[in-house]
């Protein structure tokens, strides 16, 4: 099986010298493991279960860890808590850097334990499933483009000449299928059946046990439901109100897709930090695949032919935005921006007091229309506002104006 390189790589391995421990989090099946059995593949690996106690890991952490040596890689970490305090007092009575790397799957349990127990003593990163480059350049671990765009103070004129990268797959197909890397690989006719599977699995492991959901069957209609509000501005007052749950149910539940990684929010950019904080997110749902399946497409035709063709376009294009800035530790700000006359751009990066417009076309060909969404952005905010783009469904870069570039998706 070919591995792709991982943009984290190099990030992670250079950690692991300054820090006791590394803790690499994000969705379940989005290649933390493999990641890092290719990184570190000299470190023996322990996977943890929700239910068996691997080890006397629960009942004896101290024998475990004793017998287990170092280093060592412990996967889904959030189903063993009594060992974060044995760990503590293990990397702090050796005092070495880099004896254990640390996978799981579950946000705020980890980070939690992590507070408590190790701060400190270990460096956090969020993965998440393949991006466009990664798929491209296989053999690479080069940085995304607007990571470049980024590094370079937001010029594009200290950027290379974009370009779209040779892709056998088209773009309905790239959102059908998904990132996944397990979907990614199988043949077209296995990936559905794949979807389904995950989707069984997530319901009956990370939500019931996980997240104490007891009517499964209800959660699993509320996940469909936000696969249909991805890439839209969600109205949580009214959210579950149409499968028949209280409001403070929703919440619930969409605090635990948040905490599985499959549910991402975008704040809205307002120049008041309050108003920006009460204001309405908007949602993106952690994988286009995933959303195809939940709407019942069963095909790259259906999703060429669907309505939410344009919205799984703007959460594809989001997450990759998303996975571009994982590596920035919280330096980027990462927004959108709608006004109550309907003027919008889809994603807003705020970088160094500067707000950067990104727009998001599922289209072949931009026209001057295509440019008001960013025209009334910098409008609006006058020189604080930097260069963008417009992040469209061809295959050509140009520049629209002198602050404006046209990115095909397939930019590296």
């Amino acid at each position: 099986m070919r591995y792709h390189n991982r943009h984290l790589e190099n990030e992670i391995r250079e950690s692991l010298a300054f820090y006791k421990a590394i803790l690499l989090i994000g969705a379940r099946q989005v290649g933390k493991t493999t990641l890092l059995r290719h990184v570190f593949p000299d470190f023996k690996i322990i996977t943890f279960d929700p239910v068996l106690d691997i080890m006397q890991a629960r009942s004896n952490p101290d024998l475990f860890l004793e017998s287990i040596g170092t280093p060592v890689i412990l996967d889904e970490i959030q189903y063993v808590p009594e060992l974060f305090p044995a760990l503590k007092r293990r990397m702090d009575d050796q005092g070495i850097t880099g004896q254990y790397v640390l996978t799981g799957s579950q946000n705020p349990m980890l980070l939690k334990q992590v507070a408590e127990s190790m701060a400190g003593r270990v460096a956090i990163y969020e993965m998440e499933s393949y991006s466009v480059q990664e798929r491209i350049i296989a053999d690479s671990v080069k940085m995304p483009w607007i990571s470049r765009f980024i590094e370079n103070g937001c010029d594009w004129k200290l950027m290379p000449q974009l370009s779209s990268q040779s892709f056998d797959e088209s773009l309905m197909e790239v959102l059908w299928r998904g990132s996944l890397p397990d979907a990614v690989r199988l043949p077209l006719r296995q990936v559905g059946r794949y979807h389904a599977s995950y989707i069984l699995t997530y319901l009956e492991r990370d939500v019931r046990i996980a997240g104490h959901v007891e009517d499964i069957e209800k959660f699993s209609r509320f996940l469909a439901l936000c696969a249909a509000l991805s890439g839209q501005v969600v109205n949580r007052a009214q959210l579950g109100r149409e499968i028949g749950i209280a409001p403070a149910t929703a919440e619930k539940w969409l605090a635990i897709l948040k905490a599985t990684f499959q549910w991402h929010e975008l704040a809205p950019w307002k120049g008041n930090t309050i108003k920006r904080i009460s204001g309405k997110a908007k949602g993106l749902f952690s994988d286009t695949g995933l959303v195809s399946h939940l709407l019942r497409l069963s095909s790259p035709e259906a999703v060429l032919a669907a309505p939410q063709r344009g919205a799984m376009f703007e959460t594809f294009v989001g997450n990759e935005i998303r996975k571009s800035l994982l590596g920035f530790a919280g330096t980027v700000g990462h927004y959108h921006w709608r006004t109550d006359a309907g003027a919008e751009v889809d994603n807003v990066l705020e970088v160094n007091g500067r707000l950067h417009p990104f727009e998001v076309k599922c289209k072949d060909n931009l026209n001057a229309y295509d440019m008001r969404g960013i025209r009334a952005f910098r409008e609006t905010y006058g020189d604080t506002a930097g260069d963008g783009a417009i992040i469209y469904a061809g295959r050509n870069a140009y520049k629209l104006d002198e602050k404006t570039w046209a990115v095909p998706w397939t930019a590296a």
